[in-house]
């Protein structure tokens, strides 16, 4: 059987076990590639990548967290991380200070630059979100939301 001919029996997305018949895993997981390519297309101007805007978005939300701090809520390594703050430090967006007690962890924050790109890039994402939700009710949309973070729960304790 020539490769063309297998691959002419793959199912689309949306087919079979990739469509409403698939695990819910899976479609988790297709979903969420989906989404991280539409997100680094969104960005991909600005110069910067999905796993860099969501330390941004942290980093606003939380400032002064460390990056191990930074890495668990971004659901990145430690090590990568580092690597995109040290990255967006260099670019001059992201600065550390040592913690005030413990001087050897470093607190990192959005400089004002910083602050301009990730506003840049937010409304780069709310308009992918706002596609995402097209077509949910904000009932549908909030229950949907509810569930995700329900979904992430299980493992946490």
């Amino acid at each position: 059987m020539s490769k063309s001919a297998d691959q002419a029996k793959l199912p689309e997305t949306g087919e079979g076990k990739r469509g409403e018949d698939g695990y819910l895993g899976y479609l988790l997981r297709q979903a969420a590639a989906a989404h991280r390519l539409r997100m680094d297309r969104a960005l991909a101007d600005l110069e910067v990548t999905p796993p860099q805007f969501a330390v941004m978005t942290m980093v606003k939300a939380y400032p002064g967290q460390s990056n191990a701090d930074i890495a668990r809520m971004a659901l990145l390594t430690p090590q990568t991380t580092n690597v995109i703050v040290a990255n967006l430090e260099r670019a001059g967006h992201i600065q550390r200070r040592p913690h005030e007690v413990h001087r050897r962890i470093l607190r990192i924050d959005l400089t004002p630059s910083g602050h301009d790109l990730l506003q840049a890039c937010r409304s780069r994402v709310q308009a992918v979100e706002a596609e995402l939700a097209q077509g949910f009710s904000e009932e549908t949309t909030a229950e949907i939301r509810r569930w995700l973070v329900a979904v992430s729960r299980l493992n946490a304790g």
